[in-house]
């Protein structure tokens, strides 16, 4: 398989008034994105994959990979609590002609680091689809360490990580593993880290702030790959201002969610209980008036 390359948007998932899926608004952002040079990754963080039941997260991957026509690759998350039903979510949608997908580490469980090793192991084991690692602790309460990643990218179908453990330190243990692999590759997941990932090996990055500016995300990759360090790190400052700007005024998928919404209402408010009062609403705007990009 060709190895994964380039800046993936962690694309939002719309919703309509009473909260039920708009696929048609879905495929618009979509379309958007291809249009801006930038792979797919759906249902993950941004994509709200924690309020979808197992039916939408189908209907979601299955929108993307038609909506993106070839043009751009469609990466999917498929992580759910339990392996049986990883499992399963894997099955129904390796078939839809996504790339890999990704599975994040389960949340509630506290699991050991040889639990991990076993659920991973389980999954890539049952699945034809390349499947990447995805560590985000804050989120789940388990971390992959870097011995873990280690021991599980011996396995034919394990193919990488993607790391939004949100710290350089984190990141840097795991670009150390991929020096060493030519067929184990990291994905950059904080937003503030993609140069750094970039010039230290990563192959790529997923970003949620490429819903709102996807053309400086792209940016950040194209220049870096051309050799223009001046522009790449221009649009990195650029993209760690949006992120300060935005990110301050509460959760990172709901402050995302929102400043599209503000932009273009069709992809609809994030699902309850998430809530954005009329104070955040209107801090929301002043970021998304001063840093949305005219790529409808």
């Amino acid at each position: 398989m060709a190895k994964i390359t380039g800046p993936f948007v962690a694309i939002v998932t719309p919703f309509d008034a009473n909260e039920e899926l708009n696929l048609a608004a879905l495929a618009r952002q979509v379309k958007r994105q291809a249009g801006a040079g930038n792979g797919i990754f759906c249902a993950g963080t941004n994509g709200e994959f924690y309020t979808l039941s197992f039916d939408e997260k189908v209907a979601v991957a299955k929108t993307c990979v038609e909506a993106a026509a070839g043009k751009v690759p469609v990466l999917a998350h498929i992580g759910e609590i339990s392996t049986h039903q990883t499992i399963a979510l894997g099955k129904a949608i390796e078939k839809l002609g996504v790339k890999a997908v990704s599975v994040v580490t389960p949340s509630f469980i506290a699991c050991s680091q040889e639990e991990l090793i076993v659920y991973y192991t389980r999954v890539a084991d049952a699945l034809s689809v390349p499947v990447y690692l995805y560590n985000i602790p804050a989120r789940t309460g388990n971390k992959i360490e870097p011995a873990t990643a280690a021991t599980l990218a011996a396995h034919p179908n394990i193919i990488g990580i993607k790391d939004s453990a949100g710290s350089q330190e984190s990141l840097d243990g795991f670009l150390e593993i991929a020096r060493t692999r030519d067929d184990f590759d990291v994905l950059v997941g904080p937003d503030h880290l993609i140069l750094h990932g970039l010039k230290n090996g990563a192959s790529g990055c997923i970003s949620g702030l490429g819903n709102i500016a996807p053309v400086t995300l792209n940016k950040i990759h194209a220049s870096h790959v051309a050799g223009d360090a001046a522009a790449a790190e221009a649009a990195q400052t650029h993209y760690g201002e949006l992120r300060k700007a935005l990110y301050a005024h509460g959760f990172p998928p709901t402050m995302v969610k929102r400043a599209l919404f503000l932009a273009m209402p069709d992809v609809g408010r994030s699902r309850g209980p998430a809530l954005v009062s009329d104070e955040v609403n209107d801090k929301v705007a002043v970021v998304s008036k001063t840093f949305a990009e005219a790529t409808a």
